[in-house]
């Protein structure tokens, strides 16, 4: 990191720097992150908007109770307590947490309106910036899984074992699972069951636009062709089956990005891309190493090094055209990412129709 250029984060109209600490933190090494506000001299304690809020006024001062995920708290808390005593003395008031794995809400108290509102404010700075470093926990899908779209797929892989296996990288463990073919919307990360309603609740909310855009239908898709995304195809990590509308409108774009755009609104979702990327994982590297591994088509977490590619020369040679199959989709899921239902795709938490 630039010292001289840290990075910034704006909450609700302020700008906060983050200064990176090396320590050693909690059960592995961690980054502490310093948040500093760097407004006006003398502002640090003013009034500040507290919209989502509501902080009460005490017989001993004033009081705000604020929602955060219990996985969360290690990072408010920090080494010996050390952030939540920086916290403290810098806005004095006093922070209450709940005991580690137990569900509730971190109770700020003080003396000054303000001082309750700026602690507030700098939880928040800290809980955003360490949720954005943790793992997707669920995910907004189409599913691809329907039984002709997975015939077709069968078939895919196993002319592709027979005609291309000796190419470099070419393995069987590296096709998705039939059950699981998706397009992937955006990624979440709900860490409890609060969030996951919440996310589920702001899907159904998007029911009626997305009725709208199909006229009370199903979408009739077909999926025919793959493609991939690096520039070299002796080196390719993933490849991805084509899905498209069968009368070649965009409205399954269309869709996917009304989604995205709620989302984010709602502040569930990071925006990716301008535009949603939507493709159907066929063929993935990741799962080479760790057959528990499941694509969603998420930002990838591992790095370059960490993945043997494969040479997909001859499978879009031989196999660029392949018809999957065609079906109609009527469903938008909330899937569970590292989860399976009863018919092998992903456990839902929450769902809309489209008739």
């Amino acid at each position: 990191m630039d010292v001289l250029r840290p990075p910034l984060i704006n909450i609700k109209g302020r700008i906060y720097r983050r200064n990176i600490v090396k320590e050693e933190h909690y059960e592995e090494t961690e980054e502490e992150e310093d948040l500093t506000y760097t407004g006006p001299p003398g502002d640090e304690l003013e009034d500040e908007a507290c919209d989502a809020h509501v902080i009460e006024q005490t017989n001993k001062g004033f009081r705000c109770a604020i929602d955060v995920p219990s996985a969360l708290y290690k990072y408010i808390i920090g080494k010996k307590g050390e952030t939540r005593k920086r916290l403290e003395f810098d806005t004095k008031t006093s922070i209450s947490i709940p005991k580690q794995g137990v569900e509730g809400q971190i109770v700020i108290t003080g003396p000054h309106r303000a001082s309750v509102s700026s602690a507030v404010t700098r939880i928040e700075v800290l809980t955003e910036s360490f949720r954005k470093k943790q793992p997707f926990t669920h995910f907004l899908s189409f599913p691809l899984n329907d039984p002709e779209i997975q015939e077709g797929f069968l078939r895919f892989k196993e002319e592709v074992l027979k005609q291309c296996s000796q190419d470099h990288g070419v393995e069987e463990s590296i096709f998705q699972n039939p059950a699981k073919l998706h397009l992937t919307i955006g990624t979440l990360v709900l860490l409890n069951d609060v969030e996951v309603k919440k996310a589920s609740e702001h899907l159904r909310e998007c029911e009626n636009i997305i009725r709208d855009l199909t006229e009370g239908k199903p979408l009739p898709l077909e999926v025919t062709g793959i493609e991939y995304m690096n520039d070299d195809p002796a080196m390719v990590d993933v490849l991805y089956a084509k899905v498209n509308v069968k009368d070649n409108s965009d409205r399954l774009q269309v869709i996917a990005d009304r989604l995205v755009e709620h989302f984010v609104s709602a502040g569930l979702m990071v925006r990716e891309w301008d535009r949603v990327k939507l493709h159907g994982t066929a063929m993935n590297t990741l799962f080479r190493r760790d057959s528990t591994v499941e694509d969603t088509g998420g930002p990838r977490r591992q790095t370059p090094n960490e993945r043997e590619a494969f040479d997909a020369r001859n499978i879009l040679k031989r196999f660029g055209a392949h018809h999957f199959g065609a079906f109609q989709l009527n469903t938008i899921l909330l899937s569970t990412r590292y989860s399976s239902d009863c018919t092998g795709y992903y456990a839902s938490a929450g769902s809309i129709t489209f008739s």
